[in-house]
């Protein structure tokens, strides 16, 4: 028999606090406790109710504040409390973001359910950057990809190298110099474009373009780090022609959205 507590799990989107979803935003009104991540704009939390709990539970490069088996656990024992559970990942929860493995632990223990998809960085930073992932006579395909772990096998790094025109790197500014090593070794050419969106969709945005030849000395020289999107393919070209998000959009965004940091 299904509680009648019930779990959002909310994607929070890229950064920019307009690119909440509707649905999002009326998960966080709604909520009687609410567990965030790191990455999310906590302006978003204003949208809370005066008397809700909140529940930070970022993770960040080293340190996790809070497990993901007591997320798990905490979830059910809040919505078997009858209380509305709102779980607020950035960018969409299914997305590197273990939404999965969430859903899955509320269904074995019979908790009612949502899931709301959120824009992901993959796509908005990129667009923020002007870079079209896909864009006609340029790129028909895109390849999302973790660089979390660059210890994949040959047939993987092929397949990387020689299939999609774009490749999307989540969580790869750790491993960058063996993954641009990796793609050149198995045949992408060492001037294939490559841009680096660093806090993508908000103000403190930064764009580094170069090529798989000399990124990684460029981000040297920049100190660039995490959270950062790896973009790369042809239609990296065509940032200096679309970007749009310039000074006076950044400025407009920052008199608007308070600092996430």
């Amino acid at each position: 028999m299904l509680n009648k507590g019930k779990v959002y799990i909310v994607g929070a989107g890229p950064g920019d606090i307009d690119l909440i979803t509707i649905k999002g935003k009326r998960a966080i009104e709604e909520a009687d406790i609410i567990f965030y991540d790191r990455l999310i704009n906590q302006q978003l939390l204003t949208y809370a109710k005066e008397d809700v709990e909140l529940v930070f539970c970022g993770k960040k490069p080293n340190y996790v504040a809070v497990s993901q088996e007591t997320i798990n656990k905490l979830l059910v024992k809040h919505a078997q409390k009858g209380k509305i559970v709102t779980r607020l990942k950035g960018g969409d929860p299914f997305v590197y973001g273990r939404g999965g493995e969430e859903a899955a632990y509320l269904a074995a223990n019979n908790i009612r359910y949502e899931i709301v998809p959120g824009i992901t960085s993959g796509l908005a930073a990129p667009a923020y950057a002007g870079i079209p992932v896909t864009h006609r006579n340029v790129s028909r395909s895109f390849t999302v990809i973790s660089g979390h772990d660059p210890n994949l096998q040959k047939e993987q790094w092929e397949l990387y190298a020689k299939g999609s025109e774009t490749l999307l790197i989540y969580m790869g500014m750790k491993h960058l110099a063996t993954i641009v090593a990796q793609l050149i070794k198995h045949g992408k050419h060492a001037q294939t474009p490559v841009a680096i969106v660093h806090w993508g969709t908000t103000a403190e945005q930064r764009v580094l373009t170069g090529t798989l030849e000399t990124i990684t000395e460029q981000v040297g020289e920049s100190r660039m780090k995490n959270p950062a999107l790896i973009v790369i393919g042809e239609v990296v070209s065509l940032q200096t022609e679309l970007a749009w998000f310039h000074e006076t959009e950044k400025w407009s965004y920052e008199a608007t959205n308070e600092s996430f940091r």
